[in-house]
């Protein structure tokens, strides 16, 4: 089987939420420990939906939603997943506010939403991946950027 990454790199198409679900649980089991996660793209197009996917597999059972008018979201499991959704920043340096730093428990994971409202160093190490929605296909394909 093609490696994920590899895959992901020229685009993977999902036509459901269960299988973007599924497919964000094969990118959790290759995910480093203690990473930022940048999820770009169109609304609706599974950025959700995918953390979701991450949560189940790190063994998180708490709803998981989209955390617009919260911005964070913080839950524990088999590692515990930070939740930001940056559209409602108001500034890059407005995101410097939730100390996201103090809340980080070994071993963890922060998935961004809208990382392009975040300062941008919070990105430097980040695997971005890039969501697009074009009727029933989702496509998920990872950035340059995240350097693998």
């Amino acid at each position: 089987m093609e490696d994920l990454f590899t895959q992901l790199k020229t685009g993977v198409n999902t036509t459901s939420p269960e299988e973007t679900e599924k497919l964000a649980g094969s990118f959790a089991a290759q995910m480093p420990k203690n990473c930022t996660i940048a999820l770009y793209g169109d609304l609706g197009a599974g950025k959700s939906t995918f953390t979701r996917g991450l949560a189940r597999a790190w063994g998180i059972t708490q709803p998981i939603t989209s955390p617009t008018y919260n911005l964070l979201n913080v839950y524990q499991g088999e590692r515990q997943l930070l939740h930001l959704d940056a559209y409602r920043l108001e500034t890059p340096d407005s995101a410097e506010d939730l100390l996201i730093e103090d809340l980080q428990r070994d071993p963890w994971a922060l998935v961004i939403e809208w990382p392009q409202k975040v300062p941008s160093y919070w990105l430097e190490d980040a695997i971005s991946l890039n969501f697009t929605i074009d009727g029933e296909h989702r496509r998920l394909e990872l950035l340059p950027s995240c350097g693998r």
